[in-house]
């Protein structure tokens, strides 16, 4: 190998390892809120009841 491609080697390999971290990083706040220790639900009631939608042609 010359020492272009060495050079270019360790270029790419840095900036995977950059990529990486920059992605673990992002990975690791969004990973925050995913315990759920207090327990809560977002859903605190139910709906009423549901009726079935109605659909009509536009006269004229």
């Amino acid at each position: 190998m010359s020492t272009e491609e060495t050079a270019g080697a360790a270029a790419s390999d840095d900036m995977k390892r950059k990529f990486k971290e920059a992605l673990d990083k992002k990975n690791a706040q969004s990973r925050k809120g995913e315990a759920h220790l207090d327990g809560d639900s977002a859903i605190h009631g139910t709906h009423g009841a549901v009726t079935k939608r109605e659909f009509r042609r536009k006269s004229g």
